[in-house]
């Protein structure tokens, strides 16, 4: 099988190449540093995996990235690897279109078995995170979308958000996300008015308190 590595950390990067190219069944055929680079190469090579780190400062974050691989490269399926045990993140990355959690402490084992199963199309989630999950699920639903940015907030929006907070002008967010200004001024007040948020520093503090912002 096919499979792209995202992460920020180059010797992380390194790491995994090693252990998945030591696989019969597995090559690596590329690495990216953000999102915005693993969905360009997942476009080119179309892999069959893509194992997506969720944090990945100053570049595209996982979280966001998965969505957009998803949507548009359905057959690659997504393994996220993070640090992050949160069960927001779990359901998050889930919804967006992940096949996969693992963290990155978990065994090599652990890691080849998530790869082939998700491969194989199914679905992997360590077993200590499964009540995590329902957990999660059961208050979303409950709760409903009152707070949910992925509810609330479009796709671009979602996009949009996290440059903003962290103080990218109204140009760079538009040469970033390749946009007119003006739609990003119009995204902008569109996400300070679902949010009902004022100011900058309640955007940020949204941002963080979503896992929307890394730093």
């Amino acid at each position: 099988m096919k499979i792209i590595i995202a992460d920020d950390h180059a010797v992380v990067r390194s790491g995994f190449m090693h252990i998945l190219n030591y696989q019969e069944d597995m090559e690596v055929v590329a690495t990216a540093a953000d999102g915005l680079e693993a969905y360009a190469l997942v476009a080119k090579y179309e892999p069959d995996v893509l194992l997506m780190d969720l944090s990945m400062p100053p570049g595209e974050s996982g979280l966001i990235a998965t969505g957009k691989i998803h949507e548009d490269f359905p057959n690659t399926k997504i393994l996220i690897l993070t640090m992050h045990d949160d069960e927001e993140y779990l359901f998050h990355v889930l919804k967006n279109g992940a096949a996969g959690y693992v963290l990155k402490n978990a065994p090599d084992a652990e890691l080849l078995s998530a790869i082939r199963t998700v491969h194989n199309g199914g679905t992997y989630i360590h077993p200590t995170m499964a009540t995590s999950l329902v957990r999660e699920f059961v208050k979303h639903d409950t709760m409903g979308s009152e707070d949910d940015p992925f509810q609330i907030l479009t796709k671009r929006e979602i996009e949009v958000l996290p440059l903003a907070a962290k103080g990218y002008g109204n140009k760079e967010i538009a040469e970033k996300l390749f946009i007119s200004v003006k739609t990003v001024e119009a995204h902008k007040a569109k996400i300070m008015e679902k949010l009902k948020l004022k100011s900058r520093p309640e955007l940020i503090e949204y941002a963080l308190r979503k896992k929307l912002l890394d730093f």
